[in-house]
């Protein structure tokens, strides 16, 4: 089953290379409650989305380092870091497609994202949010509902931060 959500996430991110789809065309549904699930901190420990959900406005990112569209989305994301990073949760989720934990260890030690990076070894939270390629990017209000879903490195992340706050 895992190798198939891989295979799956690995070639819809290739085809989205080309063409970015439009908000809310793929994934979890708007208005479903945002699911938990295990995570990893880069130092191994199993974390849970919960610890995130609930309390602020969060914003998601499914996430690699070899996705074009997440380095085209890059300079938005940390632009809504700095303007939203004090009412807003930002949570990276690193794929296991095609990564290691190492691996992004190395790219976060010379790139120095902000917000929390976890690393998602088992795809259990890339599952249960139905991802379909990385730079999914899902806004979830304060009171854990998902009000923007989206993918591809033009997303308006300012208008979807709006729906949250």
């Amino acid at each position: 089953m895992r190798s198939f959500r891989a295979l799956r996430l690995a070639l819809t991110a290739l085809a989205l290379t080309a063409t970015p789809a439009m908000a809310q065309d793929l994934g979890i549904a708007v208005g479903e409650t945002a699911p938990a699930g295990p995570l990893q901190t880069l130092d191994g420990k199993t974390v849970d989305l919960s610890a995130y959900l609930g309390k602020t406005p969060v914003v998601l990112e499914f996430w690699a380092t070899w996705c074009g569209n997440c380095k085209q989305l890059e300079p938005a994301m940390r632009a809504a870091m700095t303007k939203h990073g004090a009412q807003v949760k930002f949570v990276t989720v690193a794929v296991s497609v095609n990564q290691s934990i190492d691996r992004v260890k190395g790219w976060q030690k010379a790139n120095k994202l902000g917000g929390e990076l976890l690393y998602d070894k088992q795809g259990t939270v890339s599952g249960a949010y139905d991802v379909p390629a990385t730079s999914y990017v899902v806004v979830v209000n304060k009171a854990g509902k998902i009000v923007y879903t989206g993918v591809g490195g033009t997303q308006n992340l300012e208008a979807a931060i709006k729906r949250a706050l």
